[in-house]
């Protein structure tokens, strides 16, 4: 390096160090402060209250230029429930997405430090908001009517006979073993000498069903059985579909699908063509019962949450719930006003709750009963507590158990006021007697038909 270059050399360093130095008003050097940047504002300020629940969106805006690394998200938090569902960053302006909220409720949102930096790498100290969510709405009177018009007057009995009991005793149910069949109902038989009042069956393998298939929805002989023995019907449906488009493989699971949810109600989709022609099968088999005038109790686009609202990373664990509320919505509607258009009007529509959830609900014009799927739950005071959120919160409707499994005795979450319109134990596969059950053994199941308030189907009025 010649004399030249290296003046040139020296006095690009020079300016490089007078660039990290300022000047001051009279001229003398100032050093840059490397400081944090000061949140100047935000659209929900600490002691916020009537927060509008579920959902609400966070503003916080800083004195510089902001960024916020995804890797650092997961620290920010919820206490009292909910769930951080986005953060962004733009400019000065920090963005925050909490959702699963519920009414009248206390939360406080924490972003600890390392999580919000400035544009010469120093984090914003820890940030705390304290906020309440609007009060729960004052109750509604129970809905006396159906949502689907002109409904079949079988189905009518059904819902008029839930209304009256609704509070004073609660309808017993039990779940087919996978396929078209009452072997848990007969277990419960078998184990207690009462069969409960309700059989649920489940089109889990619609795509499998046919004429020449092991399996046939046609053949509907198990169902009028069971009504005409003076029993109820119910039905849900894990509703698979293909992997991939024009594949002959299927699931319900979202990892294991290419299938989009905000796609299925896109008419020239592929994902709307399987919709469609599902959606054709299945109300042909609907209707073969509506044509005998057996009612429904319809629960389709079951726990479509998930977990999304009990923590962060939660998943929504079946296709229809996979792309988010709007999306799930738009389905419901649209099955809704498909067998409108078939004039299927001999269903009881149950939509499930997985809690949190209310960004997911159809709404009221769209839904008979709110259901709710709980396992693993031994505390009937615990129980109680989750009905009584779910009944205040949905006060039009009747509130179910919808499913369970390994969960408290039937008497001690009614002691405790859970007053469910009817309650469901899954089945546990091949199964031979109740003795050591998974979900709902023979002591559990025992308890259950020994109480006054609980409706066997020997106990039902006629429906006919």
């Amino acid at each position: 390096m010649n004399k030249n270059q290296f003046i040139l050399r020296l006095l690009s360093v020079c300016v490089s160090v007078l660039c990290f130095f300022g000047c001051g008003s009279d001229g003398s050097e100032k050093e840059v402060q490397l400081v944090a940047p000061r949140l100047t504002g935000s659209t929900l300020p600490d002691g916020s209250v009537e927060v509008v629940p579920p959902k609400t969106t966070i503003v916080l805006t800083f004195d510089q230029n902001v960024n916020t690394p995804a890797a650092y998200h997961s620290l920010v938090s919820i206490k009292e429930g909910g769930v951080v569902e986005k953060i962004t960053s733009d400019l000065k302006n920090a963005t925050i997405t909490l959702n699963g909220l519920e009414k009248g409720r206390q939360y406080e949102l924490i972003i600890p430090k390392g999580v919000i930096f400035g544009p010469t790498k120093v984090s914003v100290e820890e940030i705390r908001i304290s906020f309440k969510t609007q009060s729960v709405d004052e109750s509604k009177p129970l809905d006396l009517s159906l949502c689907t018009e002109n409904p079949m007057s079988q189905t009518k009995k059904v819902y008029d006979y839930l209304l009256e009991i609704y509070g004073k005793k609660v309808l017993s149910g039990s779940m087919a073993n996978v396929n078209w069949n009452i072997a848990e109902a007969e277990l419960v038989y078998q184990a207690t000498g009462k069969y409960p009042a309700i059989a649920f069956f489940d089109y889990i393998h619609l795509f499998a069903s046919g004429e020449n298939s092991w399996i046939d929805y046609s053949k509907t002989q198990v169902v009028e059985d069971w009504w005409n023995n003076g029993g109820l019907i119910g039905a849900g449906w894990h509703w698979n579909v293909p992997v991939s488009e024009n594949s002959d493989k299927v699931t319900y699971r979202p990892e294991e699908t290419d299938f989009r949810t905000e796609n299925a109600t896109i008419e020239g989709t592929w994902e709307n063509k399987v919709v469609q022609a599902d959606l054709l099968k299945i109300s042909e088999c609907i209707k073969l019962l509506q044509v005998k005038q057996i009612p429904v109790i319809w629960r389709p686009l079951h726990e479509a949450a998930g977990n999304i609202y009990e923590f962060n990373g939660g998943k929504a664990w079946f296709w229809w719930g996979a792309a988010g509320a709007e999306a799930y919505r738009k389905l419901w509607i649209y099955m809704f006003e498909y067998f409108k258009k078939e004039g299927i009007n001999n269903l009881i529509w149950v939509w499930t709750t997985q809690g949190h959830d209310d960004a997911f609900y159809p709404g009221d014009e769209y839904v008979d009963i709110i259901g709710r799927d709980i396992y693993d739950q031994k505390n009937g005071i615990k129980i109680a507590d989750q009905y009584q959120s779910i009944a205040s919160d949905y006060s039009q409707k009747l509130v179910a158990l919808s499913e369970c499994g390994s969960v408290a005795k039937i008497s001690e979450q009614w002691n405790a006021d859970a007053r469910w319109s009817f309650f469901m134990p899954w089945y546990q596969y091949n199964a031979e007697t109740l003795e050591n059950h998974e979900h709902a053994d023979a002591e559990w199941w025992k308890d259950a038909m020994l109480q006054e308030y609980v409706i066997t189907r020997a106990d039902l009025p006629s429906m006919k």
